[in-house]
């Protein structure tokens, strides 16, 4: 049976009595070892806020209860902090039920994720940081990551993407957003690969920067923005059946076959692009591509979903799904909405992990 739990026993649910700034980070995980090699100042710090009570539907093979426990105010914790002064990401403690759902209902976004029926653990990760700059302005990072292998590389991306993409942004002018996001993502990737870990990770994901938004993605994670009610697909997905990806995988001595109606590389990997996936390294790379724009009136919201989605659910569904839920509407339910998204998707015969992020663009307009 499902249950709604709070993790009590995480320090970040301790009570505090210190302010904390305006920071959002919330992050689903679990647990890993790993950590970024990347060497790190002690006297940097931040504050991060957790997310509102978070739903997790977990099952266990011995008992199954239910408990509604409610969280504690956050506690003051010391993290690095990142150039432009955005939080950082905040993990969850151990917990040793299996995760079925994930649910946050954000500053301008929400996300929900749900495990796969044939899967084991959700290999799904997400990443979200949002701040309120001194003159109005926001700026923001949003990132969906999809592992294969097991989870540790997108629990990897989800914790350090966002931080070396905003370090790169803030070493070059406004013109160079697009090499600083590619620069973000090979940095993680050799970061992830000097850790001899298995599995990878497909990645898409949003910067925002005084009112531009930068969508870059590696692999077959898609976003689709809604433009006035039509949908506009933002990334193209990087399968080995792609012509031009094809053409390069054999240029670098590797082949791509169909293995039971799906293409793959070496008759292994369904993706060419991604973090991680040392042993197919030389073909599967981390470069991302990127599409910048200025975000207008007319851009509703943002959607960012793992493939699980994608092969259930056309653009343009996804875009008439949300839209009633968050355009137009004075009780806007963006949560819901994403709920309902995944929902039709496991309807329709989907058995990957999902994880769905609804992003709203209005209050990023300048």
């Amino acid at each position: 049976m499902p249950c709604a739990i709070a993790m009590t026993n995480s320090p970040i649910f301790s009570p505090s009595h210190q302010q904390t700034p305006k920071v959002l980070s919330p992050f689903f995980c679990k647990p890993s070892a790993i950590q970024s090699p990347v060497n790190r100042s002690p006297a940097q710090s931040v504050y991060c806020l957790s997310p509102e009570p978070v739903v997790c539907s977990t099952s266990s093979s011995d008992t199954e209860t239910e408990a509604i426990l409610k969280r504690k105010r956050p506690a003051r914790l010391s993290i690095p902090i990142v150039s432009l002064g955005l939080g950082n990401v905040c993990q969850t403690p151990k917990e040793e039920s299996r995760v079925n759902e994930v649910e946050y209902d954000g500053e301008g976004y929400s996300v929900y994720c749900k495990r796969g029926k044939k899967r084991g653990d959700i290999e799904d990760r997400y990443s979200a940081i949002v701040d309120d700059a001194k003159n109005g302005s926001k700026q923001a990072f949003f990132g969906v990551f999809d592992g294969h292998g097991g989870a540790k590389a997108a629990e990897f991306a989800a914790k350090n993407l966002g931080r070396n993409i905003i370090n790169e942004v803030a070493l070059r002018s406004e013109e160079g957003l697009e090499e600083a996001v590619k620069e973000g993502y090979l940095t993680t990737d050799e970061e992830f690969l000097k850790l001899n870990a298995n599995g990878g990770s497909c990645c898409v994901t949003a910067l925002v920067q005084n009112g531009e938004l930068i969508v870059s993605n590696a692999g077959d994670c898609r976003a689709v923005m809604s433009r006035g009610g039509v949908a506009e697909a933002l990334t193209v997905d990087h399968r080995p059946s792609r012509q031009d990806e094809m053409e390069r995988i054999q240029r670098l001595g590797g082949y791509v076959d169909s293995c039971r109606g799906v293409w793959r590389i070496q008759g292994s990997l369904a993706v060419s692009r991604g973090i991680g996936d040392s042993r197919l390294k030389r073909w599967v790379i981390a470069e991302p591509e990127t599409n910048v724009l200025t975000i207008q009136p007319e851009c509703e919201f943002l959607i960012l979903a793992s493939d699980g989605l994608w092969e259930k659910v056309s653009n343009q569904e996804a875009v008439e799904l949300l839209r009633p839920f968050c355009v137009g509407v004075d009780n806007q339910q963006p949560l819901s909405a994403c709920k309902k998204l995944v929902d039709l998707a496991v309807a329709r015969g989907s058995s990957d992990d999902i994880t769905a992020m609804l992003i709203q663009l209005g209050q990023f307009v300048q």
